[in-house]
């Protein structure tokens, strides 16, 4: 396991991070992505920690906020070994949603309630809050660090102008700077390429990758022509996670497929080890159901793809960008003053 910094901050978290929305199993939807109790989860966190995983990943939406709880109690007697990040921002009931002062105070006091600690490492705001002013936010997280609650603050899902106003107002008005940003960013989802990655490595925030096996179809169960299995979420979820076109998805399959064979990983191992080498990415969380997932996805570390793997896999996942950011590719003016983020200049 390597470790790096969180953006230019100085929070350091090792390359795989884990993901606790399998952690409770409440409610139809976060029921289909697992029902780990206390006793399982303390297992899991076992093998994180001996795979040298130090951050572990939650929310308060996460099984009505189940999860946080079954984490904290996972994680008793060994806090000081890692670091917890959690959310808030999404709807937990009809009137309590959103990061208006009032919220976010109460949020981060049950948090720290359910996780049995006395502050979080990163706090992150779950989603972007259009009816609270940005300031009122950043104020809020101010008092919140101060007050020695939460260490770093982040950001989840946000669109590059609400992150980059965010950071520009927090620069002017001197309040604590958002370090991370958890982002949907796979194979077959490649968009965080085209805005937020160029907006993170000029602003150096970094890439906390949630879904990194594409919601659920890059494990290696998913063929073409073939019916899902009785056991993938994607029976109960498919419709709210990130689009995928068919075409695409089984096209990278196939390329998976083709390295696996001469690597002899696993196709889930080669789609994880793959970002890992992506620019900004800071942590990929990964999740599973039981302890036959987690190992295999602790093994796509302590190894790399081959730069003619690598080049073979950008090809056959990389889609046209939209306006504006296809200039870059289809037009030499542009590109030659719009270089590929990481390119000399």
């Amino acid at each position: 396991m390597e470790y790096r910094r969180v953006g230019d901050s100085g929070l350091v978290v090792s390359e795989l991070s884990f993901g606790a929305a399998t952690f409770g199993g409440s409610g139809d939807f976060f029921g289909a992505w697992g029902d780990t109790g206390v006793d399982a989860a303390r297992a899991m966190v076992d093998m994180c920690l001996d795979a040298g995983v130090t951050l572990f990943d939650t929310a308060d939406v996460y099984s009505d906020g189940a999860s946080e709880e079954v984490l904290g109690a996972a994680l008793r007697g060994r806090r000081d070994r890692v670091l917890i990040s959690t959310k808030a921002a999404l709807p937990t009931a009809p009137d309590d949603w959103g990061t208006s002062r009032s919220r976010l105070l109460r949020a981060v006091d049950t948090a720290l309630r359910r996780l049995q600690t006395d502050h979080i490492d990163l706090f992150q705001l779950h989603a972007y809050d259009a009816y609270t002013p940005i300031d009122e936010v950043l104020h809020t997280l101010d008092t919140l660090v101060e007050q020695g609650k939460v260490r770093y603050t982040g950001v989840s899902n946000f669109s590059g102008w609400q992150l980059m106003k965010s950071l520009s107002l927090a620069e002017r008005h001197g309040r604590t700077r958002y370090i991370a940003h958890q982002v949907y960013y796979s194979l077959i989802g490649r968009d965080y390429e085209w805005e937020l990655m160029p907006l993170a490595a000029a602003e150096g925030v970094g890439a906390l990758v949630w879904s990194p096996l594409g919601w659920g179809r890059l494990t290696g169960r998913i063929r073409r022509d073939t019916p899902l299995p009785q056991r993938s979420r994607l029976h109960a979820t498919a419709a709210a996670g990130p689009p995928v076109d068919e075409d695409l998805l089984y096209a990278v399959v196939d390329e998976l497929d083709a390295i696996a064979a001469e690597t002899g990983r696993s196709v889930a191992q080669i789609a994880l080890n793959w970002l890992l080498r992506r620019t900004s990415v800071s942590s990929v969380i990964i999740g599973a159901r039981d302890e036959h997932q987690l190992r295999e996805n602790l093994g796509a570390v302590g190894w790399q793809l081959d730069d003619d793997q690598v080049a073979r896999l950008e090809r056959v996942s990389s889609r046209e960008a939209p306006y504006p950011h296809f200039p870059y590719y289809r037009q030499d003016g542009f590109a030659r003053l719009n270089p590929p983020v990481g390119a000399d200049r």
